[in-house]
């Protein structure tokens, strides 16, 4: 299965990838200023998406989350996270519902964007972006199945297709394993950009984006 391309884009022009997470506030952030980035490009800019599992090691047998987990993550932490969101938000210029979503899990909806990335490439872009404006602007639960179906029928995917591929244990093993191969790979938070061997984390800027694809390292 393919990753996703997004956008009709040649094969022969610059291209991006991003590891991502949906409940990581800043992956949001991060894909703000991408777009702000393409946007302001004379050439379209193919981007390659791999999933990222920021509740690995958190997640119960029975898929809840296991807040007493330790992750080295306090309340400091979490109270800078929020700080570093809002001061980013204010950047880029990004309304957001939400500062973090820690009760969230997104393995779901990384199952059905996966299973989309490469069933529907098309329509990809589209589910991305839904899944992202149903958290973090709408504030829904997009751990919940029903919300994800709905999701999909917003952007033309068919709802019980979507449902389907949740629950096939075989697509959520394949997960699991493109999330333990990124690990491998080097990659240990999100958001991640690579261009070229050269690499990018967090939610840079349009511009860091920009010298990271164009060159001028």
């Amino acid at each position: 299965m393919a990753d996703a391309d997004t956008g009709s884009t040649p094969e022969t022009g610059d291209r991006l990838t991003i590891y991502a997470d949906y409940v990581c506030p800043f992956c949001y952030l991060g894909t703000r200023s991408l777009e702000q980035y393409r946007d302001g490009r004379d050439e379209p800019l193919a981007v390659e998406w791999h999933p990222f599992d920021l509740r690995r090691g958190k997640r119960n047998p029975d898929g809840s989350i296991d807040h007493d987990a330790d992750d080295g993550k306090d309340e400091g932490y979490y109270e800078q996270a929020k700080q570093n969101v809002r001061r980013l938000q204010e950047e880029y210029g990004v309304e957001m519902t939400l500062d973090i979503a820690t009760d969230i899990d997104s393995f779901d909806a990384q199952v059905a964007s996966w299973y989309v990335n490469g069933a529907y490439p098309d329509r990809w872009e589209a589910f991305d972006e839904a899944i992202y404006t149903a958290l973090w602007q709408d504030g829904r639960d997009i751990g919940d199945v029903e919300v994800l179906a709905d999701l999909a029928d917003d952007v033309d995917l068919p709802a019980d297709e979507i449902r389907e591929a949740i629950a096939d244990e075989s697509r959520r093993a394949e997960l699991e394993d493109r999330f333990a191969q990124a690990q491998q790979t080097g990659i240990t938070g999100v958001p991640t950009f690579l261009s070229d061997g050269h690499v990018a984390r967090g939610a840079v800027p349009p511009e860091h984006l920009e010298r990271l694809v164009e060159g001028d390292q």
